[in-house]
């Protein structure tokens, strides 16, 4: 009897053994001008796991005032390192994203009513959006130990792909938290035009920090991206699904940055 009851229990207990385990997590970092002085804007991240595999993200970008003005929409399903992602900015109903056709990676973007869209050499180093967050996790090990990794950043709005190197700066105590510096710049002779990318990462949780260097935000003319200062809290937090489905539907509107 005890056998038996026992044999019950785990078959009662097999639907919640394998049902996945979906958890929300929350975060907004603030990018502020590279002196700053002036919030420019927000961007909220909503990022849903199964089991701890990353599946998806949301983010909603809003101006200082609070004004939602542009979203994206990321999924990891077909690549961790170039995620398909959508991006729109409603402030010139501009959009571009990533998409995979076949295997192979299609960056496009829609602007003027005229899209463009172009396929990528799919390789195991392109990178795209907030994949490069992936990436750097993946190489922690050796950029931690100063070995200057190399990667492919797609860029739809160019509907190409550039070389870049990421590499150690220092180890550094960052609001006085362990933490590391990484500079991502290009390869090519246009790094020297070119700003580079500085990121700084927790030791311990391996959570960007800071950003500082080329947004993908552009500026209120449209004209090229904004440089800021994007800094996130030290840690993020456990929302519900409910949450992130509003931000997702949120009406978005036009504003300025400045």
């Amino acid at each position: 009897m005890t056998r038996l009851f026992a044999v019950s229990m785990v078959l009662l207990l097999l639907p919640t053994i394998c049902m996945a385990e979906t958890v929300v997590r929350y975060e907004q970092g603030q990018a502020w001008n590279l002196a700053k002085t002036k919030l420019m804007y927000t961007e909220s991240h909503w990022t849903t796991s199964e089991n701890s595999i990353l599946k998806n993200r949301t983010v909603l970008y809003r101006c200082a005032d609070g004004t939602p003005f542009a979203r994206k929409e990321i999924n990891y399903a077909s690549s961790a390192f170039a995620p398909t992602f959508s991006f729109k900015d409603s402030r010139f109903n501009y959009q571009e994203g990533l998409r995979w056709q076949n295997g192979s990676p299609q960056v496009w973007y829609l602007r003027d009513g005229k899209s463009q869209e172009k396929l990528l050499k799919a390789s195991s180093n392109l990178v795209a959006d907030a994949g490069f967050d992936a990436f750097i996790k993946s190489r922690w090990p050796a950029l931690i130990a100063a070995q200057t990794q190399s990667l492919d950043f797609a860029l739809p709005s160019r509907l190409t792909s550039y070389g870049f190197n990421l590499q150690l700066i220092n180890s550094l105590a960052y609001k006085s938290e362990p933490a590391h510096s990484f500079k991502l710049g290009l390869q090519s002779w246009l790094g020297f035009i070119a700003p580079n990318i500085e990121v700084i990462y927790g030791h311990n949780s391996k959570r960007l920090l800071r950003f500082k260097g080329l947004s993908n935000i552009l500026n209120d003319q449209g004209e090229k991206p904004v440089q800021a200062i994007i800094e996130f809290p030290l840690q993020d937090k456990i929302v519900s699904m409910k949450e992130k489905q509003q931000a997702q539907a949120i009406l978005l509107k036009s504003c300025q940055l400045n």
